[in-house]
């Protein structure tokens, strides 16, 4: 890769549009105080459940970042299989990277980018594995090759090659048949959210930004969540 004149490193991308010109006007939409819930669960599932709507492309992925000892962050995309007041849920191989780095350092942050419509969710909080009953629950839900596929893949294991992954299918489903069981090392996670961010293209570059902060408080006398709402500079 070239050097060029000022010392930073440049592609040359002749026939081919620069990175630098590359821009989108935003005007789909606008998020304001006024017609934004005070409730972030509220507003997160009125913004999924439009996105679902549009037909926007896997509209249930989302990135999840975690830190490791070492305070070198990772990410890595995942698909939310459910939500409601008590948090964020996923499932995953807990002998994974992130599974891993969650054992290390509960805290971690999801993220939703929903292009389409313009819109970025952000979501900040502790993890906490869920129930076993609640692992089981979905595990077995599951299509059987996604159950095989659990027991036959070391995820974030280095292997020698993809056959390692075409033996141990072969391997798990003669052993379990029809009914594997859940592994021990493969089960979900929730995230409890203390902070959420909404984003909302605009035009100029002058995004709309809501940001819910959990109250110190906790919880209202009635038990449900206080959050404090403001706006950010784009």
């Amino acid at each position: 890769m070239p050097l060029g004149l000022s010392g930073r490193w440049h592609v040359y991308t002749a026939g081919m549009t620069s990175l630098a010109d590359l821009r989108k006007s935003y005007e789909r939409a606008e998020l304001s105080e006024d017609a934004s819930h005070a409730d972030p669960l509220l507003q997160f599932a009125q913004w999924l459940q439009e996105a679902i709507a549009a037909e926007v492309p896997e509209p249930n992925a989302m990135t999840v970042a975690t830190v490791a000892g070492n305070l070198r962050p990772s990410t890595r995309v995942v698909l939310i299989k459910g939500y409601d007041a008590h948090g964020i849920t996923w499932f995953t191989n807990y002998d994974s990277r992130k599974g891993q780095e969650l054992a290390g350092n509960p805290f971690a942050a999801l993220q939703f980018h929903w292009v389409e419509l313009e819109r970025v969710v952000r979501i900040e909080g502790l993890v906490e594995k869920v129930s076993s009953e609640e692992s089981d629950a979905y595990f077995h839900s599951r299509p059987l090759d996604s159950r095989i596929g659990a027991w036959a893949s070391p995820q974030s294991q280095v292997i020698p090659g993809r056959g390692v992954l075409v033996a141990n299918v072969a391997k798990y489903a003669a052993q379990f048949l029809l009914r594997p069981p859940r592994p021990p090392h493969w089960g979900g996670y929730r995230l409890k959210p203390d902070h959420w961010q909404f984003w909302q293209g605009r035009k100029s570059r002058l995004h709309d930004r809501l940001r819910y902060t959990l109250s110190p408080a906790g919880a209202a006398p009635g038990g449900e969540p206080q959050w404090f709402r403001e706006r950010l500079a784009p």
